[in-house]
């Protein structure tokens, strides 16, 4: 800073009002407005999880009805889904970082930005209102007929939430499109951007081209309840099987919505705590695209005792196969990054650690159900439950937490309790492992996925399931605890706490309202670590 020039405050000091938290277009804000946003979701789909998993502790009906196990699971998975694993990463660390890395002021459209926010809200509020009216019995795929035709509860107001929360994906979806074409930093070719930048890029593009195909569908379903259309209700002359084709088509690029920012959060820390370049950057980032790309190509393989072909399950079962391969390209490459680096296990480490742990059995379990006999084995069991949440709640949750601890410095100029954060990302990881390894054999043993009661021969991994609940839940009260301690108590975390490469670490801690003095011009490479070779 030149002598006597006065120090510009930070977007956290720049106005403390709540007015101007809500009225502005301020990217970083907008960020931590999602963060409070989603924190409140992902409390309401972890206690609807809490409730039915209590029920599951015992093969009997003893706590809920199977009414309200129904409307529960179906909250938590409309919730988590669409309010929380969707919106995530992108829409605070996305929202937080991109111009920051960037080397721009602000996203192009900061009104749309802002309005996102507030239709991400509606949306939310929309669907906690049909929650609290009585909920939804549906489970969060709608499947019809029984959702346009026959459930006796709120799904239209669910749907209406849905269809909302749907806009806000769009919105931030084009800002990150032509901030990433439009506002790089002279120097800053495509080749020297973050790999987060590029899984942005990736997910931007699945969420402006799929989601009005989501849309879509949820309006048919609507008119379908509303008028009696006929569209999926075979009675009515539809075809229930069009839903799932038009959904799926939608909802498996909406896997690759969730897990590709998690990715790029995992390439960013393994590269500063193994103080290395990433090996294969090129391939890392044209693996982004392909995985967006194959993901709108095997929508059937969720379909394979429907009446679909045989000639078409085979198809979809091949493309599956394949859409595997730029996934194993990207844990290869991590592998290579950590190959002899200097690897720091700070608590962001610790939970990129993990997701390449859990990412990877949750791939190997997505290999086995795309093939064809297994699939009709295990499908609508808790084998599929399992593969699931291994790669959203093991893979991006932890790549959430990971990214948030990460960048936490910066967001807030504070650090957290590094004890604390290792013991966080530990409890974490070894709850999520006794929570959801036996319902893989649950699953391979038959037990059908959305049964409150069973019969005691899955008594044991359900009762250990339900006890490894604890764990988890503790692996994340913790970090919500100290994260929020450090605000005013954590000590100062200066510009680079990490010695991190990126434009992102060269401002203050938190970074000014404008982000940068003058506009930086990149010179190298995006990982270019001088400590890898000392």
């Amino acid at each position: 800073m030149p002598h006597g020039a006065m120090p510009r405050p930070s977007y956290l000091a720049a106005d403390p009002s709540i007015w101007s938290w809500l009225t502005t277009t301020d990217h970083k804000r907008i960020g931590v407005l999602y963060l409070v946003a989603l924190v409140g979701f992902f409390l309401v789909g972890s206690i609807a999880a809490a409730l039915f998993r209590l029920e599951l502790a015992t093969p009997e009906a003893d706590v809920v009805s199977a009414d309200v196990y129904n409307r529960l699971f179906t909250a938590h998975g409309v919730v988590m889904v669409w309010f929380f694993l969707i919106p995530s990463i992108p829409a605070v660390l996305g929202n937080f970082l991109l111009p920051l890395m960037l080397g721009a002021d602000d996203l192009p459209f900061p009104r749309l930005n802002l309005a996102s926010w507030y239709v991400f809200v509606a949306g939310g509020l929309l669907s906690l209102g049909s929650i609290l009216f009585g909920g939804v019995d549906t489970g969060w795929t709608f499947y019809t007929p029984y959702s346009s035709t026959y459930s006796n509860s709120y799904v239209m107001l669910m749907a209406a939430g849905v269809f909302v929360a749907g806009f806000a994906s769009i919105f931030t979806g084009i800002n990150f499109l032509v901030a990433i074409h439009r506002l790089r930093a002279p120097g800053m070719g495509w080749f020297r951007m973050p790999l987060f930048a590029w899984s942005l890029y990736a997910t931007s593009l699945i969420n402006v081209l799929a989601t009005p195909v989501l849309a879509t569908t949820l309006v048919l379903m609507v008119l379908e309840r509303l008028f009696s259309v006929g569209v999926f209700d075979p009675d009515l002359g539809g075809d229930p099987v069009l839903f799932q084709h038009l959904f799926w088509f939608y909802s498996h690029p909406a896997v690759y919505i969730m897990i590709l920012p998690g990715m790029g959060v995992v390439s960013e820390v393994l590269s500063c705590f193994a103080r290395k370049r990433v090996f294969g950057y090129t391939f890392i980032a044209f693996s982004s695209l392909a995985i967006a790309l194959l993901g709108f190509l095997v929508w059937g393989h969720h379909m394979f005792t429907t009446s679909q072909s045989v000639v078409g399950s085979l198809v979809f079962s091949l493309l599956s196969l394949l859409v595997a391969v730029p996934s194993a390209v990207k844990v290869f490459n991590w592998t290579a990054t950590l190959w002899r680096g200097s690897i720091a296990l700070d608590t962001p480490m610790l939970y990129v650690l993990g997701f390449l742990v859990l990412f990877t059995v949750g791939g190997l379990t997505g290999v086995m159900l795309s093939v064809l006999p297994i699939d009709v084995h295990v499908h609508d069991t808790y084998f599929v439950v399992a593969h699931f949440h291994f790669i959203m709640v093991g893979g991006m949750v932890l790549a959430c937490l990971g990214g948030l601890h990460f960048w936490w410095p910066k967001i807030t100029g504070r650090m957290y309790p590094e004890r604390l954060g290792r013991i966080a990302a530990v409890a974490g990881l070894v709850g999520f492992v006794i929570t959801f390894t036996p319902q893989f054999v649950a699953g391979y043993m038959g037990m059908p996925r959305r049964y409150h009661e069973y019969p005691d021969e899955f008594a044991l991994p359900q009762a250990v399931s339900s006890a490894g609940v604890v764990v988890l839940a503790i692996g994340y009260v913790l970090p919500f605890g100290y994260l929020l301690w450090s605000l005013p108590h954590g000590r100062p975390a200066g510009a680079n706490p990490w010695c991190a490469t990126g434009l992102e670490w060269t401002t203050p801690s938190p970074p000014p309202a404008d982000n940068f003095a003058t506009t930086p011009h990149v010179t190298e490479e995006a990982y270019a670590y001088r400590a890898d070779e000392d």
